[in-house]
């Protein structure tokens, strides 16, 4: 052939071969590439589950316990399906395969709106990325995915491993499948029954393909509340998270980083600190690219004699680069690129920025929000044992996959010849979506080969070199005709990237280049019907190391786009419930929850008199993220002397199908405390290019006697369940905002939430 005939031959099977693979299925996600072999023993039927002998039940969960009680969601998908003895049932986590590749979070995060998802190309895109991640993803636990991520395929195993035990005892029984059915584990054939236990030997070897789930109508585990499985272990303190692995001959590691961002070392007296009780070496930290600066190490007997010979190295570190970077300086900046029309356009209905020309009126306003940390309970730790050719790497991780590739990276190995141990997180937020800590502990393991080192940062180390929430700049406009109508809204903001960062330091290119939505996420696709509407994002490039912290964009986009909403509901002149509803017409949903929590809070009742000269008000704010609609009211008491005091939240949901209710609520209420630490306290300040928090002292949490009584109701669902472990987040600073608005007057447009002095009497 010609070569011009080839190449289009070739060309014309490629296409033929990409619109063919795209069209069909994903590939299955029920068997891995390895059958598993869970601790304890036990009979795998899939990639999800075994069964022992004893009739003991291990769910095998690719997603990471930090809290949020996804191990016994996850054994509830799986037990529902199965019909096994709850009582039974334990969760182990899984090893690292493609099956469990978390596709929900990443088509949450293309750049599209809930309320696309009918449009052919939207539904295409997704389709694809469904396929894609299954291929080339990764396992992630995060974007608060993990009860969407699994719905079906949890299910999926549960009742096909169910199938194959039944199909099994109909066989030895000499019965038809339909004359048998089963029950807390057991499978009766007519007169005969059989415990799972001693059918999973010959059930392994089927693999059912006629399987159907159950309806919601049938289920008797799903939808009811279950305590978490590992409450016991949690109440009698048993080893669970990374800081508890003790191996023999293991030695600690504590770690010196640079005071100021990109600082590197000079010099520094490695004989001063060898010298020193139980120190056995000092290891040099060269950094790497997943975001671990250079550094030093210094490895002990204990922890505590490893930190305390950090002093006696004496390090002395270069000037930074940044040495003229502040907190002042970067949201000048941020102001600055807020101020244009430029960017990167996120939506675009209507002639909104034509409106803003031929308006009577505009309102034009700016909100602010800062860098914020993440502070986990449990500070980053790691522990690595090299052994020649083969690693083994202990931790807690939201991403056990990059972690492993992580440590092999570092040690120069096949990410195969590194065994991941994953354990519990002591909290993540996003924060171990990152591996900075695992390459680091790997670098400091390779220097003292066949010994065990756990790594663990002090909470210094933690607040000074987290990825924080990137601070930002949004600029709200209105226009309004002569009689107040709204006519279109603009949204410019100015920020850092995080999934951006985070694609760049993972070495994800399709994540480093693409549109990142979590910048513009919490404004552009929220259930509003304006008339008109753009909104833009312009990416300013920053030294700060930013990441995903819970709810990501979401976080002070909740913030300014419902302070925003109440600040045209009082230029109307009309109550902000009313105001709402009124701009959620053919949003029934939403509606639904905005109508449920205004009952629920009483929001037409007038609230009791303070006492002592205080007041009292009541602020509203509703946000969907995640797939889930929430709407929080919360109470607001401000003293006589200044002091504010959030006394009652309500909050009302639609999260689809609800799980877990009893876990689903604790999410929520643990959302509602993570934002008002925020919304009161939070705020990471830079100076001469130094991270200036260093602790609780100067990082303020939330303390016990700020916690207000919390309130939670959902509506009634039979959609696929969403989200629950973020949405409730972004809510809880414009409720207060707006709640101190009715109170004072004053429109607080800039977080944390201070009022202006004159307000504090004292």
């Amino acid at each position: 052939m010609k070569r011009r005939t080839f190449l289009l031959a070739g060309l014309g099977t490629t296409g033929a071969l990409v619109m063919g693979w795209s069209l069909t299925p994903p590939r299955q996600r029920l068997y891995p590439s390895d059958a598993p072999t869970p601790e304890g023993g036990g009979v795998a039927l899939n990639g999800w589950l075994a069964i022992a002998p004893d009739d003991s039940v291990t769910i095998i969960a690719p997603k990471a316990e930090m809290g949020q009680g996804i191990h016994t969601a996850l054994a509830m998908l799986v037990a529902e399906e199965l019909d096994c003895d709850w009582s039974r049932v334990r969760v182990v986590h899984s090893g690292v395969d493609k099956i469990y590749n978390n596709a929900a979070a990443i088509v949450d995060g293309l750049p599209f709106s809930d309320d696309m998802e009918a449009q052919p190309l939207v539904r295409g895109v997704r389709w694809l990325t469904v396929k894609t991640m299954r291929e080339v993803g990764v396992m992630m636990t995060g974007g608060s995915s993990s009860v969407r991520d699994t719905w079906e395929v949890a299910r999926d195993a549960g009742a096909t491993a169910r199938a194959a035990l039944v199909a099994t005892a109909a066989a030895r029984a000499g019965v038809a499948v339909s004359a048998c059915r089963t029950e807390r584990g057991v499978v009766t054939c007519g007169d005969r029954q059989f415990r799972y236990g001693e059918l999973v030997g010959d059930a392994s070897a089927r693999r059912e393909t006629n399987v159907t789930r159950k309806s919601p109508e049938a289920f008797t585990i799903i939808g009811t509340s279950r305590a978490r499985l590992d409450t016991d272990d949690v109440l009698h303190g048993r080893p669970l998270y990374g800081m508890d692995v003790t191996i023999e001959g293991m030695r600690y590691a504590a770690v010196l980083m640079p005071p100021a961002l990109g600082c590197t070392v000079v010099s520094f007296d490695k004989q001063a600190a060898t010298t020193r009780p139980g120190v056995e070496a000092v290891v040099e930290l060269a950094g790497s690219s997943y975001g671990n600066p250079p550094g030093l190490a210094v490895v002990a007997r204990s922890w505590w004699e490893a930190k305390q010979a950090l002093a006696y190295l004496n390090a002395r570190w270069s000037e930074s680069p940044h040495a003229t970077l502040s907190s002042d300086g970067i949201m000048r900046t941020l102001r600055s690129a807020a101020a244009g029309d430029g960017g990167l356009p996120y939506r675009s209905d209507g002639n909104a920025m034509d409106a803003l020309d031929t308006a009577a009126r505009v309102l034009d306003v700016t909100y602010e929000a800062p860098y914020l940390a993440h502070v986990t309970m449990e500070p980053m730790n790691a522990t690595v044992r090299v052994n020649g050719a083969t690693a083994e790497l202990w931790t807690g991780t939201q991403v056990p996959g990059l972690a492993r590739a992580a440590a092999a990276s570092v040690l120069r190995m096949s990410e195969d010849s590194v065994t991941l141990h994953q354990l519990q997180l002591g909290g993540g937020f996003g924060r171990r979506l990152e591996a900075d800590y695992v390459a680091q502990a790997a670098d400091i393991a390779r220097a003292l080969p066949g010994v065990p080192v756990q790594m663990i940062w002090s909470r210094e180390d933690d607040m000074r070199h987290d990825f924080y929430r990137p601070a930002g700049v949004t600029r709200m406009r209105a226009a309004l005709d002569g009689a107040g109508t709204l006519e279109s809204v603009v949204v410019q903001s100015a920020g850092q990237s995080p999934f951006q960062a985070l694609g760049a330091r993972m070495g994800i290119t399709a994540i480093a280049i693409s549109p990142d939505k979590t910048a513009a996420e919490g404004t552009f696709e929220q259930p509003y019907e304006f008339p008109a509407m753009r909104v833009a994002h312009t990416d300013v490039p920053l030294p700060v190391p930013v990441g995903s912290w819970r709810s990501v964009g979401h976080s002070y986009k909740g913030f300014v786009m419902e302070s925003f909403v109440d600040e045209l509901a009082h230029d109307a002149k009309v109550d902000p419930v009313r105001y709402r509803q009124r701009l959620l017409q053919q949003h029934p949903r939403a509606r639904a929850v905005l109508d449920l929590v205004a009952d629920k809070s009483g929001w037409f009742t007038p609230l009791a008199a303070a006492p002592n000269g205080g007041k009292r008000a009541r602020g509203v704010a509703l946000h969907w993220s995640y797939a889930t609609i929430v709407a929080l009211v919360a109470e607001v008491l401000v003293r006589a002397d200044g002091s504010v005091r959030v006394e009652r939240v309500t909050v009302a949901a639609d999260a689809g199908l609800i799980v877990n209710p009893s876990g689903a609520a604790q999410q929520v209420e643990g959302g509602v405390l993570f934002g008002l630490q925020a919304a009161l306290h939070g705020e990471v300040l830079v100076k001469n290019g130094r991270i200036e928090a260093n602790n609780f002292n100067d990082y303020r949490a939330l303390r016990m006697s700020e916690a207000p009584a919390i309130a939670c109701h959902f509506v009634p669902s039979t959609h696929v369940p969403s989200g629950l472990g973020e949405p409730a987040v972004p809510v809880v600073a414009p409720a207060v905002a707006n709640a101190l608005f009715a109170i004072t007057g004053v429109r607080l447009r800039t977080l944390p939430l201070r009022l202006p002095v004159a307000e504090q009497k004292t």
